[in-house]
């Protein structure tokens, strides 16, 4: 089994990538999908969640309001680290029950948002990180998500700055560019995969 991290600043693109490995082969454990289950109605997460901040975090159905949140710790960063207290061990547990799971021969590929913010490198065989410029960012953020100026920077702003996560890159994916120059990397990099996988992790 080869354990890939895959992180990117938010509007670099990580999900076209981790969706191209995902249809390559790749078992794709993916942090943000499972830190929406952690917290769906009914679970001990969402329970946590609405006692640290409170019922107007709800939806009318009970369910959480992600907008609301999103408005609150991205814009105050001891609200982050507390939200991040409760979920990223939630995730982090269902991670590993999902990697334990895999082939033995598996390319296994943990999409994970702050794997440099969080000093989770040491935990994969090679980290991949999928880079473009803040400028680029900003304008998938507000043109392509929708996103107001000010709360883009902020998400931006709540995440480790280009230079730290490149810092603990093994691979980089340039996605600075138009979204027909990124298959033929991310191929590229998944044929590289496979014979790690096959001839054991590096040493990276």
């Amino acid at each position: 089994m080869l354990k890939v991290g895959l992180t990117g600043g938010i509007g670099a693109g990580k999900s076209e990538v981790s969706g191209l490995l995902d249809s390559y082969g790749a078992v794709l454990v993916d942090a943000d999908r499972i830190a929406r289950e952690v917290v769906e109605p009914g679970t001990p997460g969402l329970a946590a969640v609405v006692e640290a901040f409170g019922d107007d975090i709800l939806t009318p159905e009970g369910a959480l309001d992600r907008p609301r949140l999103g408005s609150v710790v991205f814009a105050d960063p001891e609200q982050l680290a507390v939200l991040n207290g409760i979920v990223h061990p939630l995730v982090g547990a269902r991670s590993a029950e999902l990697e334990a799971a895999a082939p033995q021969n598996a390319v296994v590929v943990h999409d994970v948002p702050l794997l440099a913010e969080n000093g989770l490198a040491p935990l994969y065989d090679l980290v991949i990180v999928v880079d473009a410029s803040p400028d680029t960012q900003l304008h998938r953020l507000v043109r392509l998500r929708g996103m107001s100026e000010q709360d883009a920077r902020a998400r931006m702003a709540a995440q480790a700055d280009r230079e730290k996560r490149l810092a603990v890159a093994d691979v980089v994916i340039d996605n600075d560019g138009p979204l027909e120059a990124l298959e033929p990397q991310v191929r590229a990099v998944w044929e590289d995969l496979v014979q790690q996988a096959r001839s054991g992790p590096s040493s990276a």
